[in-house]
């Protein structure tokens, strides 16, 4: 069952893994669950605040922390990954709890339904509700970015409402254009780019989610909370022809 801790303990939970000969995985949990997902930030957080050396990434998702490093920054402190082990685990240890950062609050418009939700109709049918209320129970809800990932800048989205819950499509897409907003399971998504997918495509933002230009190319960040407003289609028109 999902927790809503809003302060992440730091104790013996945390387990440590190899993820090749440049990464190990910090793991505070299973599944989709916010308290962990906390944790996972607030893991993130201290390792931000330390002084490891040889640290040159870390990524975030449901339950888990990648940390990306460089093995030669540890190569006096015998084996890399098990010196390195060892600091995180001192490190969370130490930690104590401490409230996640508030976050930030994005909103996403979103045209529902026309040609840009060409699955709008078969998610209401599975679902078996009107497609006027599958847009009002989608668009009703706070959506917490999780992660990023499949492709740069792509959220996934926990706070689906369960009744609007939809299956991957039998047989996925080739091409998906970029701002569609689909649903998978209990997850909802926003595509940044255009690519491949099979989630039910129900809606399309006009927003831009990845803008490799900027010094900060994603729009959203994990731990963002997200509300999805509803437009009509001349909004949509007028809002992609202002988006830099």
């Amino acid at each position: 069952m999902a927790t809503n801790a809003s302060t992440p303990p730091a104790d013996s939970t945390l387990r440590v893994e190899p993820l090749g000969d440049q990464a190990l995985l910090a793991i505070l949990g299973e599944g989709i669950d916010p308290g962990v997902n906390d944790q996972v930030h607030h893991l993130a957080a201290v390792i931000r605040g330390s002084a490891l050396p040889g640290l040159t990434d870390l990524v975030p998702a449901y339950a888990t922390l990648a940390v990306h490093y460089d093995p030669a920054a540890w190569g006096a402190h015998g084996a890399p990954y098990e010196a390195l082990r060892a600091e995180l685990v001192r490190l969370w240890q130490g930690a104590g709890a401490a409230a996640p950062p508030a976050p930030r609050h994005v909103e996403i418009p979103v045209c529902y339904g026309l040609e840009f939700g060409p699955d709008l109709e078969e998610v209401a049918n599975l679902c078996k509700l009107p497609a006027q209320e599958i847009i009002a129970r989608h668009s009703g809800a706070e959506y917490r970015v999780y992660m990023l990932g499949f492709s740069p800048g792509f959220p996934y989205l926990g706070g689906l409402d369960p009744t609007i819950a939809a299956p991957r499509r039998e047989t996925p897409r080739t091409k998906v254009p970029a701002g569609s907003v689909g649903i998978a399971g209990m997850q909802t998504g926003i595509y940044p780019m255009d690519s491949p997918g099979g989630w039910q495509l129900i809606g399309r933002t006009p927003r831009r989610l990845f803008r490799p230009g900027l010094e900060e190319p994603c729009l959203l960040r994990p731990g963002d909370r997200l509300h999805f407003v509803p437009v009509d289609l001349d909004t949509y028109r007028a809002c992609a022809e202002e988006r830099p």
